[in-house]
Formats: C-alpha cells, structure tokens, sequence
C-alpha cells in the first residue's frame, strides 16, 4: 500500500528534489554583485540592494532534468504491488541523481570568474540527500520482501 515506509522514503526524496529548484546551489560575492547558480539558471544581485536577484542565464536542460528526476522518485511510490520494478527504478533514481549531481557541477563552471572564491550551499547538499532517501527505500523493498517470503512460507 502507499503508506508504506518506502513511500515515505521515496516522497521525501522527490521533495528534496523539488526544493533544489529554489534554493541556490553554489554562490560567489564580489564587491558589488553577488552571483548564485540555481537549477534554474545563474543568478546575479547587487550587494545590498533588497529584493529578487536578476536571472542572467536559465539552464532549461538542466531544470528539465531536475523535474524529470523529482517525477521518477514520486511516480515510484505507486508501484508498491510490483517491489522488485519498485527496487530497480529506485536504482535507477540514485543513478539519475548521481549524473545530475554531475551535471550541476558542470553547469557550475559557468560562474563568471570561475568557481574560485566560490562557497557551496545548500543546494549543493541535496542530491546527495535525495540518494540517502532512495537507499532508505531499498532497504524498506527489501524488507518487504522479507516480510512476504515469510508469510507465504507460513501457510
């Protein structure tokens, strides 16, 4: 069923994948502009001016990707009859998160002056949060499975 304890392992993976569309992934400040990489694209604000940073750049592929992996951890919930589909797309869903970890990196070299001087936060952090998740669900399938065998051993 959905309440299941790898559907909550899975939600929660999909909803730290969705906040990785709103918060800033790696950001770098100058004197005068402070520069911030989303999934959304590069960010750029004037230091102490209140309000919105000015989208210079958008990473379509890139927010594309991130929307696609959110669907697949969320989509996988409903697959609680068939566990060992549920087991390979949620392997799937690690390696997903993996290579879009990478690509965000990769999208982070187009920081105007470089990554040096740059400071990481916390949207650096959550895709390796989302494959703990993931994980967490393996190990809910499987116990699952455990739990079956066991009672189909019994009668």
């Amino acid at each position: 069923m959905i309440q299941r304890v790898q559907s909550i392992w899975l939600f929660l993976a999909a909803i730290v994948l969705v906040l990785m569309l709103f918060l800033p992934v790696l950001t770098k400040e100058n004197k005068t502009v402070e520069t911030s990489i989303h999934t959304v694209g590069l960010y750029q604000d004037v230091v102490g001016k209140p309000g919105p940073g000015l989208l210079k750049e958008q990473f379509t592929p890139l927010l594309i990707t991130n929307i696609v992996v959110a669907l697949l951890c969320f989509v996988n919930i409903f697959n609680f009859r068939k566990r060992a589909l549920q087991k390979r797309i949620a392997i799937l869903s690690i390696i997903a998160i993996g290579a879009f970890a990478f690509w965000c990196s990769i999208f982070a070299q187009k920081l105007p002056g470089g990554i040096d001087g740059a400071h990481f936060d916390f949207g650096a952090y959550l895709p390796a949060i989302s494959i703990l998740f993931c994980v967490l669900a393996i190990f809910g399938i499987n116990k699952d499975e455990k739990l079956i065998r066991s009672a189909e051993r019994l009668r």
